[in-house]
């Protein structure tokens, strides 16, 4: 399809900046109540997981440390999915879990392509 031919180097960074803006949203919430109040208690393990959104998510946003970033995030996605969801039911759409699956392989995606385009890592390269 000639329509999108010459584009996927930004398409690939505009995943990466909306993935890391929604996950670091969900530990903005954790912590911050915005824009909402997270519903549960937070265990130690939601304070881990709310550290790993807001510094993965926000170094992912900028292209910075992508690759450990989105490896940390992608591994903190893949607990999460098998701890909070899949105690739940056997599928994701029963158990609630597409999201954190989808996270844990795009960020599994980008922990092994790195920052790209539009990142501090691709500005400090050249």
């Amino acid at each position: 399809m000639k329509f999108l031919d010459g584009f996927g180097e930004q398409a690939y960074a505009l995943l990466r900046i909306v993935s890391g803006l929604l996950f670091l949203a969900h530990g903005v919430q954790k912590f911050f109540a915005f824009p909402v109040a997270f519903p549960y208690p937070l265990t130690p393990m939601l304070y881990a997981a709310g550290t790993i959104e807001l510094i993965a998510g926000g170094l992912i946003i900028i292209g910075l440390f992508t690759r450990p970033a989105a490896f940390i995030a992608s591994g903190m996605a893949a607990v999460g999915y098998w701890t909070a969801h899949a105690t739940q039911g056997l599928y994701p759409i029963v158990n609630g879990g597409e999201t954190i699956i989808l996270y844990c392989f795009i960020f599994l995606f980008i922990a092994t392509r790195g920052a790209g385009i539009w990142s501090v890592e691709g500005a400090t390269k050249k």
